[in-house]
This record gives C-alpha cells, structure tokens and sequence, in this order.
C-alpha cells in the first residue's frame, strides 16, 4: 500500500494511525493475512499533488489522502465495501472529510512478487 499525503498536514503521531487503520481495515475486508503489511508513506509539498476529480465536482482539501492498494485479484464486492467502510472510518477516526479519501487498486499476482534474495516466494511454495 502506497499512501501519499501532503506534508505537514498530520503530526508524526497521527501517521502511524493512518497507517494502522487502512491495515485493519485491508485485514478486515479483504481478508489479507496477519504480517501481510506493506506500507510506505510519501508526504508531498501541496504543489506536488494534484488529485483531480474526473469531473464530479469533488472539492478536495489539502487534508487528502491517496490511497494506492497493490493486491492479487478482489472482487468487485470486496472492493465497493473496502472504499465504503475507509472512508467512513477514517471520517470517523480521523475527522477526515469523504472527498479527501481517494483510493486506487492496482491488481498483480503471485508471479509479480519476491520478497527478497531474489526468490519468488509464492512460486517457490514458501509462501
């Protein structure tokens, strides 16, 4: 999961908790694994975001946050109720208006990854 934010816009404290609640959140409703955790945090200058709306006249604030979930294959279920209950909970956790919570998926599979020493886990029946 990539998430990307503008700088300054949440104290150190706050980022471990948008972290840790888009994790619960990916565990809960599409059902990854305990330790299946990848996460890296990019914060931009305002100047280098821009996060239009496709005009649907979504007013977005400097409070935004792109979410990017690399995953396999979901369902298109699975992932209508995973953008519901994010930006509910993030409303509700973290005070964070629904236009300011984007998120995008990006579907690979096993064959895409290696975890490191150059193997490729899933395909070499580690994982």
């Amino acid at each position: 999961m990539r998430i990307d934010m503008v700088k300054g816009q949440r104290t150190p404290e706050e980022i471990p908790k948008v972290m840790q609640l888009a994790y619960d959140l990916t565990r809960k409703d599409l059902g990854v694994p305990e330790d299946d955790r990848f996460q890296v945090v990019t914060q931009h200058e305002s100047y280098e975001m821009k996060l239009m709306d496709a005009g649907l006249g979504i007013n977005r604030s400097d409070d935004v946050i792109l979410f990017q979930i690399l995953s396999t294959p979901r369902t298109m279920g699975q992932k209508k109720f995973y953008c519901k209950d994010m930006v509910e909970a993030f409303g509700r956790e973290m005070n964070m208006r629904p236009e300011d919570v984007m998120i995008v998926f990006a579907t690979n599979h096993a064959e895409d990854w290696s975890f490191g020493h150059g193997k490729q886990q899933f395909l070499d029946g580690e994982l």
